[in-house]
C-alpha cells in the first residue's frame, strides 16, 4: 500500500521524517485523528527505512561473499602468474 512518494524517498529523508513523527506523537497535544494519521505515516516511513536497510544488507553480503576468495576487488584468478 505504499505510494510512489514513499518509494522515491531516500533513507535519510524517511528517517528524518520518522523522527519528526515520533517527536510529535511523544509531545502529545494532538487529537485522536491526528495521532492515528501520524502513527500510520510513521508505519509507512518505517517500512521505507526497513527496505533501504535490507537492500544495503544484501549489497554488503554480496560484496563480502565476492571478497571471500582473499583477492582485492577487481582482481581475478586469471591474472595470476603473469
Amino acid at each position: 500500500m505504499s505510494s510512489k512518494v514513499e518509494e522515491s524517498l531516500g533513507y535519510e529523508q524517511a528517517r528524518d521524517e520518522l523522527i519528526e513523527v515520533v517527536r510529535r506523537l511523544e509531545a502529545g497535544g494532538t487529537t485522536l485523528e491526528e495521532s492515528l494519521a501520524l502513527w500510520e505515516r510513521g508505519e509507512e516511513l518505517a517500512k521505507v527505512c526497513r527496505r533501504w536497510l535490507e537492500g544495503a544488507r544484501a549489497r554488503l553480503d554480496a560484496a563480502l561473499a565476492e571478497g571471500e576468495d582473499g583477492r582485492p576487488d577487481g582482481e581475478s584468478a586469471e591474472g595470476e602468474g603473469e
